[in-house]
């Protein structure tokens, strides 16, 4: 695709970046059939193919109108059409540029801007965000039928005590900003598992949000903080180790940030539970390249940061030696599961069928799911800005999930899990939940300080 770029972006780091994705579009609209809002409104302006062109024009200096900022803020930012590009054209990136220099020329209404302020500040504090569902949970009775459906009722949470590190293999986990209030659960089977392949996950204290809720929601500057707030938080686990100073004993190290104590030392990779934040972490190195201070060691966060799947994959012959040592392990063995793949796992870290080989491997019967590459419509902050789009979406998504009869669904982010919980009449839980479960049947006892 040919371009010429306006003078305000040209010479920028973000117009060569656009500039680079733009030429390598050569309109063969092979991403229509994969995007999930053009199968529903058959605008090509509702497409990846329709909305590059939109942004080239901006770019290129054409006026930029409120119906450019709708077509942009009707993506899902899926990224299916990255995984059916012949191309190799990163949407996604040019879609964060694209949806920056709206956000600036175009503005938002006071409802519409208040709308997203209160997003930005309450989703990524999870002391806020748990105040508040608290607050929603204890007025659900009172509220409307349109609003009652989407307050989540409370989970049981979890009463089995977890061991403090106890192995050599560490690995850091984040907590999230919205996971631990809507299903505290998951992180905690993690650790469980986990444990019992000998692998202690423990948390930074200071890390918190991933920084893609503001990021995604045109704060980018906001967002960028957060992830270096992050990358602050676990640099002290994983810097390179030196020599200490003078006085020092021989063979003795220290981390180059001035010391760390026996927990944060060894740490070999930054676990995700939720692939929507995976997705985020993973691009640290991307997104802070252009800082001199943090895109050193924003490149190395990235590098370590992996999904659950990929951890627990690599441990796969521990695990099924595990479930083998008891006839538990291996017996109503069956169960018919439909798992929902999340597009920041499959199209965003492009980690396919991982899960899934997993949950077949440990013995659970799964199902197959048409359209497994569409966006179930949860997509972060979607559901609450777009949700006539995105009840669409879920309603099609769970009529694909429940097709096979499943006994239960299983996905991999927070996001997907709760969006699909509200429309289906099936159990939703995470993968590694799931996982959880069967192997405490076959080696039941609670992991204790």
């Amino acid at each position: 695709m040919q371009t010429n770029l306006a003078d305000f972006i040209k010479d920028t780091p973000e117009g060569k970046e656009a500039e680079a994705i733009l030429r390598s579009c050569v309109h063969c609209g092979f991403c229509l059939a994969t995007c999930p809002t053009y199968q529903l409104l058959g605008d090509e302006l509702d497409s990846p193919r329709g909305r590059i062109y939109l942004m080239k024009q901006m770019l290129e200096g054409e006026p930029v109108t409120e119906k450019t900022q709708l077509h942009l803020d009707r993506c899902l930012t899926c990224r299916a059409c990255e995984t059916a590009c012949p191309s190799g054209v990163r949407y996604g990136h040019l879609l964060d540029i694209g949806r920056g220099i709206v956000e600036k020329k175009v503005g938002r209404g006071l409802v519409a801007g208040s709308m997203r302020y209160v997003l930005r500040q309450a989703l990524p504090n999870p002391g806020l965000f748990a105040s508040l569902l608290k607050i929603g949970r204890a007025a659900r009775p009172l509220l409307p039928e349109g609003l009652k459906d989407s307050i989540p009722a409370a989970l049981v949470k979890e009463s089995r005590s977890l061991r403090a590190a106890r192995y050599e293999r560490r690995m850091l986990v984040l907590q999230g900003c919205v996971q631990p209030g809507l299903a505290p659960n998951i992180n905690a089977a993690a650790m469980r598992v986990l444990d019992k392949l000998g692998i202690s996950l423990i948390s930074a204290p200071d890390a918190g949000c991933c920084g893609a809720v503001s990021y995604h929601l045109n704060a980018q500057q906001e967002g960028l903080d957060y992830m270096r707030r992050n990358v602050d938080a676990w640099w002290p686990y994983v810097a390179p180790e030196t020599e200490k100073g003078p006085g020092a004993k021989p063979g003795t190290k220290e981390r180059a940030t001035g010391g760390a104590n026996e927990e944060t030392r060894g740490i070999e990779a930054i676990v995700m539970t939720a692939s929507g934040c995976g997705v985020t972490v993973k691009e640290y190195g991307h997104l802070l390249r252009h800082d001199p201070a943090y895109a050193e060691k924003a490149a190395r966060i990235s590098e370590l940061t992996r999904d659950i799947s990929e951890i627990v994959e690599a441990e796969m012959p521990a695990l099924v030696s595990l479930l083998s040592k008891s006839a538990a392990g291996m017996e109503n063995s069956k169960q018919k599961l439909a798992f929902h793949s999340p597009c920041t796992l499959q199209h965003g870290m492009r980690i396919r069928g991982v899960a899934e080989k997993i949950l077949t491997a440990v013995g659970f019967d799964l199902t197959y799911v048409p359209d497994a590459h569409l966006c179930c419509g949860s997509a972060g902050t979607y559901s609450i800005l777009q949700p006539e789009l995105s009840q669409q979406l879920l309603k099609n998504k769970v009529t694909a999930l429940e097709s096979g009869h499943p006994d239960r669904i299983a996905t991999a982010n927070i996001g997907c899990l709760m969006h699909i919980r509200s429309g289906a009449a099936l159990p939703v839980e995470h993968w590694i939940e799931i996982l959880d479960e069967k192997l405490e049947v076959a080696q039941p006892g609670t992991i204790e300080d």
